[in-house]
């Protein structure tokens, strides 16, 4: 049998470098031509993504561990500020000076929201370059602009008086009223259960098995707020009647606003869509919810160590 002395052709394509085996010199180079080829043709292929659908792939893939409300925020300012600007654009098309834009529009706003949405701009570049999308990211070097400094607040007289018009017999809402009548945080308002009640010299606690800090597992009273029937397993279920998700509580967040703007006032046109400007505040956000349930507690002249205990705090500071 005869044995070949094949041929290597290296190249290099991007940053990294191929091999090819050919027994003639122009098998070696066939094959080479060919690899170029397909790695051009699956370049072009993933160069057609728009940056709004990778970063919908992104959240999906590197995003699962976040928590259902700081991801309703996340989402939140991706859709407000990022979107609507370089959303339909593919992704290897933005440039650094579009992404210095989309902050330089964020001037004065919160230190906190620019910082935020600096980092999210950047997340969703860089994990297309890790994955070979683009080669480098546009928003490595942005500049911020100046910022303000802002605080979480409660929610105003106004906004409470709407959220329990709104809420108070719509089922679907019970995982908001277990954020401002128990301080209960989003992810463990979707987890708390029937099962999770007790009583303590007559008093009826929740158990939140919260696992943020250990300070967040606690015993949080039962406000009479909070009606509950009869019943097993989770206690604040979907539209559905199923466990909230981190889709279905983002869902759950969007209904809350719209039916708050409705009740304060707001109209929608033929396709049902609200009419701006919007009574409710641009920056509600349900955390606000847990901030006032909080604020509650140092208005009733609550000690502030027991305050920490009841928020599950593990810093009195905080």
């Amino acid at each position: 049998m005869k044995k070949y002395e094949y041929i290597v052709k290296t190249f290099r394509y991007g940053d990294k470098q191929y091999k090819v085996y050919g027994k003639t010199l122009e098998e070696a180079l066939e094959k080479r031509l060919e690899l170029k080829s397909r790695l051009q043709n699956e370049e072009l292929k993933k160069s057609s993504i728009t940056v709004e659908t990778w970063t919908e792939t992104a959240l999906e893939a590197y995003k699962p561990n976040v928590s259902a409300d700081y991801m309703y925020q996340m989402r939140g300012r991706i859709d407000k500020h990022i979107i609507p600007a370089i959303g339909k654009m593919q992704i290897q098309d933005v440039t650094p000076l579009q992404c210095q834009q989309i902050m330089n529009a964020q001037a004065g706003r919160s230190s906190s929201h620019i910082s935020k949405l600096s980092q999210e701009l950047f997340f969703i570049f860089d994990t297309a370059r890790k994955n070979s999308l683009i080669r480098t990211n546009p928003a490595a070097d942005i500049v911020p602009p100046a910022g303000s400094k802002g605080t979480r607040r409660s929610i105003t007289a106004e906004e409470r008086r709407h959220f329990l018009a709104v809420t108070e017999s719509d089922p679907q809402y019970m995982i908001f009223r277990l954020m401002l009548f128990c301080g209960l945080r989003s992810s463990e308002a979707m987890k708390l259960t029937y099962e999770d009640i007790t009583v303590l010299d007559g008093v009826n606690f929740f158990h939140v098995r919260g696992t943020k800090t250990k300070a967040a597992d606690r015993l949080v009273p039962i406000p009479k707020e909070i009606t509950l029937r009869k019943g097993r397993g989770i206690i604040a279920l979907d539209p559905e009647g199923r466990p909230y998700t981190k889709n279905s509580y983002r869902c759950a967040a969007d209904r809350l606003r719209r039916d708050m703007n409705l009740s304060m006032g707001a109209q929608m046109n033929s396709h049902r869509h609200l009419i701006p400007p919007l009574p409710l505040a641009e920056d509600f956000v349900p955390y606000y919810l847990r901030h006032t349930y909080c604020v509650d507690l140092k208005k009733k002249g609550v000690d502030l160590r027991l305050a920490k205990s009841l928020m599950g705090h593990a810093d009195i500071r905080v």
